[in-house]
């Protein structure tokens, strides 16, 4: 990754009162690149769930939790790096419950993987943690 790809990074705890701290960076970023408004709305949707899951099932609702959101511009998308330090996820159960099952939450993977063209967990150097990738392909303010 070279430095003038990145367009910012932030670290935050696990606190869900932060996420709205993070939803205004992600916009700003989507404005920056041009993204439209649908696909900004997705992207902040997305980023947000994925956070609130590490929060959730990660952290286990413990505030001390580290996660780090990295926003990149490639010459196509916006891609967002989400790193944590909670325990490996299973990759295989991770999952979004039967639509079907009407309820309260559940629903975050369904989300990000209905909002964001790619999405997929990446090989950690070293240590703990994951490392999630999500790409939002760039369609413009006011192209079609």
């Amino acid at each position: 990754m070279e430095c003038s790809d990145e367009l910012v990074s932030l670290t935050f705890c696990s606190k869900p009162d932060r996420l709205k701290l993070l939803r205004c960076v992600i916009r700003d970023a989507a404005d920056l690149v041009g993204l439209d408004d649908e696909s900004t709305d997705a992207v902040v949707l997305a980023v947000n769930e994925a956070c609130m899951n590490v929060i959730q099932h990660g952290y286990e609702m413990r505030p001390d939790g580290r996660i780090d959101v990295t926003i990149l511009q490639e010459t196509d998308a916006m891609v967002f790096l989400l790193r944590d330090y909670a325990k490996p996820v299973d990759i295989a159960e991770v999952c979004s419950r039967d639509l079907d099952d009407i309820r309260p939450g559940g629903l975050g993977v369904h989300l990000i993987k209905s909002l964001m063209d790619e999405s997929a967990f990446l090989n950690l150097p070293a240590g703990n943690g994951n490392l999630l990738q999500m790409k939002k392909f760039v369609k413009r303010k006011g192209s079609e």
